[in-house]
């Protein structure tokens, strides 16, 4: 139960901490360039917890946000597309959690333990970070991809591919944010390794 009510707590935090820097304005004047900063806490927090937890403070996050930050609401099909299911699914930093914990621990599993005696090398943390930093922002923003094509196509210049106009629009944002989730991710690893594990409140 404790533990439970730790995991509620430190979520809801964590919730309010990635709305908090949602509103710092790091975005092109069209919003095709779109930094998302509260990946960064939200993937921390998929580490710490777990895929389900951070699924579930994405889901916040993306319910609040355009209560308190900045956002382009068209119709109610695309507010569910680009805010509670594409922030939701930016928890899928979580799918790796526990490779990461593992390997910042120090600990072998017996798999690994196998790979090593063939003399084949074993993925580092840094590794995981780099595949959990590609999957959570090509699962969020495939939605925006989505929602590009279905409803912002008619933003689209005339004659251009409603696809094309999409991948091109969410496709930089896309790239940017997972470099930025590589780079800070893999700078927590190596100086604040601590802040990774869940005993640590």
């Amino acid at each position: 139960m404790k533990k439970n009510l730790t995991i509620l707590v430190e979520g809801a935090v964590i919730a309010a901490v990635c709305m908090a820097l949602s509103l710092i304005p790091i975005e092109s004047p069209n919003a095709a360039f779109d930094l998302s900063l509260g990946l960064i806490p939200l993937s921390v927090y998929a580490v710490r917890r777990g895929l389900l937890p951070a699924i579930a403070v994405g889901l916040i996050w993306g319910l609040i946000h355009p209560l308190f930050g900045k956002a382009y609401i068209l119709s109610i099909p695309q507010f569910i597309l680009e805010y509670p299911f594409a922030f939701s699914f930016g928890g899928f930093f979580g799918l790796y959690a526990g490779k990461i914990r593992t390997r910042l621990a120090g600990r072998i599993p017996a798999g690994a333990a196998v790979t090593k005696l063939t003399g084949k090398p074993q993925k580092s943390p840094l590794f995981w970070i780099v595949l959990a930093s590609v999957t959570a922002c090509a699962a969020r923003w495939i939605w925006h991809f989505i929602a590009g094509v279905l409803i912002w196509s008619s933003y689209a210049p005339e004659g251009m591919n409603p696809w094309f106009y999409s991948f091109l629009f969410n496709g930089a944002s896309f790239l940017a944010n997972t470099v930025m989730l590589i780079i800070v991710m893999a700078v927590l690893v190596k100086t604040a390794p601590r802040i990774f594990d869940p005993r640590n409140n």
